[in-house]
């Protein structure tokens, strides 16, 4: 596919659609190369610390197969985007080590919004063109907020007092 090119694959709502992506989520830049120097950087960074704090966790026998999952999908989604961000622009020969784009590609047009609807009317309901790395994110980031119980609960000490004080009186 070249560039921009869009290809229908089901219906007239899921499309693929060759985009790169400058920068973060939407195609948000941040401040051009040294802001991509730095965005990819920050993302090694917090994939390193992900890992390292999986690892800790699995040492020390303190997590289960939904945290496990969870910061997979979202290592393994920020690790796509960080090859895609180093060498993209290598292999295409358009622009150098860590100032590659993001390919995107998924497209859906899921229903339209209505036109009396103030701001968002007459466009597309989630007009965002993603990839599977940024779906991995996603869902990680989803399952956090669904199962944060999991990922966010402090265990009680429970001290048992032999005094005979606490005693019940009769």
């Amino acid at each position: 596919m070249q560039l921009g090119e869009i290809r229908n694959v089901i219906g007239n709502w899921f499309f693929l659609y060759f985009v790169e992506n400058e920068g973060m989520a939407f195609g948000i830049s941040f401040g051009a190369k040294a802001g991509k120097i730095v965005l990819t950087l920050l993302r090694i960074g917090v994939v390193s610390f992900l890992i390292y704090y999986v690892l800790k966790l699995v040492k020390e026998n303190k997590i289960d197969w939904i945290i496990i999952l969870t910061f997979s999908l979202i290592i393994a989604g920020a690790f796509g985007n960080i090859i895609d961000s180093l060498f993209y622009g290598l292999i295409y020969d358009y622009a150098p080590f860590m100032q590659g784009k993001v390919v995107d590609m998924f497209y859906f047009q899921l229903f339209r919004i209505p036109d009396w609807v103030p701001l968002w009317g007459g466009n597309h309901f989630f007009p965002a063109i993603f990839n599977i790395a940024d779906s991995c994110v996603t869902v990680g980031v989803v399952m956090i907020i669904v199962f944060n119980k999991r990922f966010f609960t402090t265990k009680e000490k429970t001290v048992e007092s032999n005094d005979s004080t606490s005693q019940p009186q009769a």
